[in-house]
């Protein structure tokens, strides 16, 4: 899974995470909310859209996840086991979402929008962004335009996320993750190396992200247990979730500014269609379950997974409930998309 990258990805890898330290270091300046993630995700985008050259290697990226799922599972506690046996009931109420979202949204691009039906449900798909592309290239659909809405999804999400939570009256901490004292080195290697070892193992049975889950079962149950106390250094984990949120921003690299313009719109109406269904199932699973309702729309937002995910631990939620619905998110998609899709080829 991982490979020596080369010298040329290194150097791109480089800018690309030092822009995102001067979009985190902006962001903080005008206190944005959740400004380790929001201000990388937004300046490394607009450079991008510029022409500026962005990108992670995937060694650097797999690296990074394998370390932020390690800081999110520091987290665990034993009152988070008693929360799992309510789930399955979140569950379905997010499989349920998103067929109405899939359907909805697709209407959306069909008659608003003049996409044909296989791109209007590959482009509303709340999610799955690298299963949709290569469906779309199977196909020999316009790419492009279903990759601009998506991205435009996955950004515009990042940013409003926040502000949503902030709109709910919720307090967004100053924290990035739980404070205690620093993992001890010896503790960190153990996690590191069990973390690659089942990150792997998700790897082979076709887990989303499956460095990120990795490091965070096992620092989970290493922290569950007392095995291996100790939280990440402060500044390891910020520059962790930093570079989770520059992800964000250089996936718009090659993206022209023709292109953005063209489908901006469709992808910030789909984003809200959206939002509006996320919220319209979240609020009231929150409310059956007893969970604070800005914890479970992070859970149901179709934004990234992985930004979600420490998007969630940032504001205090469950670490394993945002991470299993936004796993089931992207399962309960790898059987609704090829079903619509399948179906209208053969209509």
């Amino acid at each position: 899974m991982l490979a020596v990258p080369t010298l040329a990805n290194l150097r791109i890898t480089a800018q690309t995470i030092a822009i995102g330290a001067i979009g985190a270091g902006l962001a903080e300046l005008l206190n944005a909310p959740i400004a380790v993630l929001t201000g990388p995700a937004l300046f490394v985008s607009v450079l991008a859209l510029a022409g500026l050259r962005t990108g992670i290697d995937n060694t650097i990226r797999d690296l990074v996840f394998l370390l932020v799922g390690i800081g999110i599972g520091s987290g665990v506690d034993t009152s988070a086991t008693a929360a799992m046996m309510r789930w399955p009931l979140a569950f379905f109420a997010l499989a349920v979402m998103l067929w109405f979202t899939l359907l909805l949204c697709a209407q959306i691009l069909q008659r608003g929008f003049g996409m044909d039906r296989r791109s209007a449900y590959l482009a509303a798909a709340p999610g799955h962004m690298s299963f949709v592309m290569s469906i779309s290239t199977a196909l020999d659909l316009d790419t492009t335009r279903i990759v601009v809405i998506q991205l435009v999804r996955l950004l515009a999400l990042t940013l409003s996320v926040p502000v949503i939570a902030l709109a709910f009256g919720y307090q967004i901490p100053d924290r990035v993750f739980p404070p205690g004292d620093t993992i001890h080195l010896a503790n960190l290697a153990l996690l590191l190396v069990s973390g690659y070892i089942l990150g792997y193992a998700f790897h082979r049975f076709g887990l989303p992200a499956p460095l990120l889950i990795g490091g965070m079962v096992v620092s989970s149950f290493g922290h569950g247990s007392g095995l291996t106390p100790g939280v990440l250094n402060p500044w390891l984990a910020y520059l962790g979730l930093m570079t989770v949120g520059t992800l964000i921003g250089a996936r718009f690299d090659g993206i022209s500014r023709q292109a953005l313009l063209a489908s901006l719109f469709a992808g910030l109406t789909v984003t809200v269609a959206t939002t509006i269904m996320a919220l319209a199932a979240a609020i009231p699973v929150a409310y059956a379950l007893g969970f604070e309702p800005t914890h479970v729309i992070i859970a149901f937002a179709p934004g990234g997974l992985e930004t979600m995910i420490a998007m969630g631990v940032v504001l205090g939620a469950n670490a394993g409930f945002v991470a299993a619905s936004h796993v089931a998110r992207l399962l309960v998609l790898t059987a609704l998309i090829p079903a619509f899709v399948g179906r209208i080829k053969r209509d």
